[in-house]
């Protein structure tokens, strides 16, 4: 729950350079292959062109990086120009970029970054939702681990963009103990006892310890444990003010489960420090975006 988080031993904008770098590679790899027949059949390699990337509608621009990754990899000769920013909210035909050099490629490289693009700038403008629903409160908007497999860093940072806050990036940077965790152990008393017992010093880097919790009887237990932060897991809002006030400031508070853009005013009026909300990265509408031949 803490911005600019490390991801793998990396600062976060360090680790989307070279991720985005490994990642452009990968998906031109999965798209254009050995080559593109059809351009490579039609347009001549000398053609020389340029080429604009619009906005079909209104929303919060996220993905640069990579659409210039995209075009850059294919050709270190194109010329890409940015036209505002990530985190920029465009409207309807405004333009995001220009690309120019051999038309090559530009159009192998058209569909590759668009994806990425509409893919980013919807989670930035979902995320953006979110934030403004919850406008005038302390409330925090977190992700959560329901990412795209392989493209978690550039997800958390759509999610940043969009004025959200990341959670733990893994398993590995925290120590989050969920129902399935809750039931192997025996409990939530026996669950947080596990976790000093057996972890000696091995995660004394990792934040404090959070724990989900279903009831009431949960949260009054994972207090007794000493938990660091308690997760009000798919509670209903009247049960979750009780559950804010018996954790009183004893413990950070998060509430999960079924959030939409349609409750989750009322949801931060509950007084919990944290919203986490999967639909940020699993649910978002991949935003309308065109690239246009000049």
């Amino acid at each position: 729950m803490r911005r600019g988080k490390k991801a793998g031993g990396k600062t976060g904008r360090d680790a989307l350079d070279e991720y985005s770098g490994r990642i452009v590679n990968a998906a031109l790899a999965e798209d254009v292959g050995p080559g593109d027949i059809t351009t490579e059949a039609i347009v001549s390699s000398g053609l020389k062109g340029h080429a604009g990337i619009l906005a079909k509608e209104r929303f919060i621009v996220c993905g640069l990086i990579f659409a210039e990754k995209v075009f850059t990899s294919l050709d270190p000769g194109i010329k890409f120009k940015r036209r505002v920013k990530d985190g920029d909210t465009v409207k309807r035909n405004e333009v995001i970029a220009t690309v120019s050099g051999r038309m090559r490629s530009i159009l192998s490289g058209e569909r590759v970054a668009l994806n990425f693009l509409q893919r980013l700038s919807g989670i930035a403008t979902l995320t953006g939702e979110f934030v403004k629903k919850t406008r005038g409160t302390d409330v925090m908007i977190l992700d959560t681990r329901k990412t795209t497999p392989c493209m978690r860093i550039a997800e958390r940072y759509a999610v940043r963009v969009g004025g959200g806050v990341n959670h733990r990036f893994g398993l590995f940077d925290a120590i989050l103990i969920k129902d399935n965790h809750i039931k192997a152990a025996g409990g939530v008393t026996k669950a947080l006892g596990h976790v000093i017992e057996r972890a000696g010093g091995k995660y004394r880097g990792a934040p404090r310890v959070e724990i989900e919790v279903g009831n009431l009887k949960e949260a009054q237990e994972a207090l007794a444990g000493n938990a660091g932060v308690i997760m009000l897991d798919n509670m209903d809002i009247a049960e979750m003010k009780k559950a804010v006030r018996l954790i009183g400031r004893r413990a950070l508070v998060e509430a999960s489960g079924g959030v939409t853009l349609d409750n989750v005013k009322r949801i931060a009026s509950t007084g919990v420090d944290f919203i986490s909300v999967g639909a940020l990265t699993h649910s978002a509408r991949a935003v309308d975006i065109s690239l246009k031949v000049g």
